[in-house]
């Protein structure tokens, strides 16, 4: 009998791709296949010029509860070392395109180091997050403890990190760790809302900003800034920017062209 796919692609239209984590027996739990398959779609999505907007997302149970202990509960730090599973979520990080990942259930761990990969989160309201390593001996070492620790500041990550409790999709958003809260079993719903919002828009302008943000966060405000004009200049060169200004003016719907 042949396995089942560990990752779903769904195409609600031309210009968004849905990546589903089809695990769900373990919760999907990220392996090696998950995490590969995962970082080679987005890679394609990234030089595809018709794709706009990503989504990943789960189940209704659990988004991903944590990486695969099965994978590496007898691993030593050189195997470790040469698994890099860093490397994909480098990979997603890095895709110019906006991604947003829809969350119900459970985000641990591994799943929600691959939350924050994503540029916009949005969870469902019974969601339950968190990163509770400390209680296998381990930490997050995916990215959380840093992420974390710069969304919600150093006393608050501390206490999540070293205590590893979880908390809910109304306590994730008031921190700043998510970006919007839905109804249960609507984030997806919701995250396809949002996506098809992004899509309608001038995808350079778009990858523009996403860039600008991500580069400014790590630099000096007057680096940040600089950036921040050039491109801006930068989009005085597009057709979408010329189309866009017309549009105002002529009080009609523009029409973008990723040009």
């Amino acid at each position: 009998m042949t396995a089942p796919e560990v990752l779903l692609t769904e195409h609600p239209s031309d210009d968004i791709v849905v990546f589903r984590l089809n695990r769900p027996e373990v919760r999907n739990a990220l392996n090696i296949e998950v995490r590969t398959r995962l970082a080679e779609g987005v890679t394609k999505c990234a030089a595809d010029p018709k794709i706009r907007c990503l989504i990943i997302t789960g189940s209704d149970k659990a988004f991903a509860a944590g990486a695969d202990i099965d994978e590496m509960a007898e691993a030593g730090p050189v195997e470790v070392m040469a698994r890099n599973v860093q490397q994909y979520w480098r990979t997603i990080m890095n895709c110019p395109k906006p991604i947003i990942a829809a969350i119900e259930g459970f985000a641990l761990g591994g799943g929600m180091e691959l939350a924050l990969c994503a540029d916009i989160i949005v969870a469902g309201e019974s969601a339950r997050l968190g990163f509770p390593e400390v209680k296998l001996g381990i930490l997050a070492g995916g990215g959380g403890t840093q992420k974390l620790s710069r969304l919600v500041g150093r006393q608050r990550a501390m206490l999540l990190l070293m205590t590893g409790r979880l908390f809910n999709a109304g306590e994730a958003l008031a921190m700043g760790v998510i970006s919007e809260m839905a109804p249960s079993s609507q984030a997806l719903p919701r995250a396809l809302e949002i996506a098809r919002e992004i899509a309608a828009l001038p995808p350079i302008a778009v990858m523009q900003i996403k860039e600008v943000v991500n580069a400014g966060l790590n630099a000096p405000l007057e680096t940040a800034l600089m950036l921040e004009r050039k491109a801006l200049q930068l989009l005085f060169a597009t057709r979408d920017q010329k189309e866009g200004m017309r549009a105002f003016l002529e009080k009609r719907q523009p029409k973008f062209e990723g040009k």
